[in-house]
């Protein structure tokens, strides 16, 4: 009997201790939305520096998850949680803090640019470029050029920033500051510097790494990449002949132009850039190289050629030469092209 009355104790009094449990459960408010599809979608920011918390706030704010509580109980659940980035995202509202982290560390939820930059542009136009292709005044990217020392430019590019903002395509976060695209593009030169060994070939071969960039910058306005190796050895030749350049690429530079053909009065305006009338190398790269460039301005093959023209800009077909008789022919060819495609 004892052992009867112990046992119903026993189970009421579990059954009120349930119960109680019970009781103060329902009388706090829910952590969480229930799990579904949630509501619409909402545009959200991760800004740059926020801990999960003011995330989590955030996105309470905007009915993505119901209380912060519950986003930072989710994110303890979840080990991938600190991975979430900066950046702008499309969410759903009113949907459970689990998959608001999912959401948030998955890439498709993210709104991003993709920034295509060609190798061979000068600084002027790459600007114009990332104002186009981000929507960002131009104005933005000019005020975080002028900041490049300071974001991560070489030490040795001289405070110049024209030939370092790296051509490739690049993936930009919705939302994100001009002045972090050029820090990026910066660091993507420097990752090519490291990779090609810039400094050291340089030392190599006799030249600064900023000269050497100067000589990228020439083969990508002079040739295509399959000619980029000949037009460097071409460079040598005549620097160890004491020839002046005489490259119509750089006298563009200087006078701001882009002509297949220069006129004599445009050959004759003496500019920094004019390699026709200054011994050298111009003051400054003349635009962007890409690693094919800087690869083939710190190893060209071995040749004889002093010369070369373009003889087909169309095809891009490139005669080079050693005999000054042999360039006047191969230029006569070209003068044909500019006949029938004026």
């Amino acid at each position: 009997m004892l052992v009867l009355i112990f046992g119903l104790v026993v189970v009421v009094g579990g059954g009120l201790l349930a119960g109680a449990w019970l009781v103060r459960e329902l009388s706090q408010p829910p952590l969480d939305y229930q799990a579904g599809p949630g509501v619409g979608e909402v545009t959200f920011v991760v800004e740059q520096g926020q801990d999960l918390t003011q995330v989590g706030r955030n996105l309470s704010d905007l009915g993505v998850v119901l209380t912060v509580e519950g986003f930072i109980k989710a994110s303890l659940r979840n080990p991938n949680s600190t991975q979430v980035t900066p950046g702008t995202y499309v969410l759903p509202r009113q949907i459970t803090s689990d998959r608001a982290i999912e959401l948030l560390l998955d890439p498709a939820s993210k709104r991003t640019n993709q920034v295509v930059i060609p190798e061979g542009l000068r600084l002027s136009r790459v600007i114009e470029l990332l104002a186009e292709q981000t929507g960002i005044e131009k104005t933005q990217f000019e005020a975080a050029v002028a900041k490049a020392p300071s974001l991560g430019l070489p030490k040795w590019a001289n405070g110049n920033p024209e030939g370092f903002l790296f051509p490739a395509t690049y993936t930009f976060d919705e939302g994100q500051s001009a002045e972090s695209m050029i820090k990026a593009m910066i660091e993507r030169f420097n990752q090519a510097a490291s990779e090609t060994n810039l400094i050291e070939g340089a030392s190599a071969r006799g030249y600064t790494p900023y000269e050497m960039v100067v000589i990228a910058s020439l083969l990508e306005g002079e040739g295509q990449p399959e000619h980029f190796g000949k037009v460097a050895r071409v460079i040598e030749n005549r620097f160890e002949q004491g020839m002046p350049l005489q490259f119509d690429s750089t006298v563009n530079y200087g006078l701001g132009t882009s002509e297949i053909s220069l006129t004599q009065s445009q050959l004759d305006t003496n500019t920094p850039y004019n390699s026709y009338l200054n011994p050298g190398l111009p003051p400054t790269p003349i635009g962007s190289p890409g690693e094919a460039a800087l690869r083939a301005a710190l190893d060209p093959p071995p040749g004889d050629w002093l010369y070369f023209v373009t003889v087909d800009p169309d095809t891009g077909e490139t005669r080079f030469s050693k005999s000054y008789q042999e360039f006047l022919r191969n230029k006569a060819i070209f003068t044909e092209w500019l006949k029938k495609n004026q």
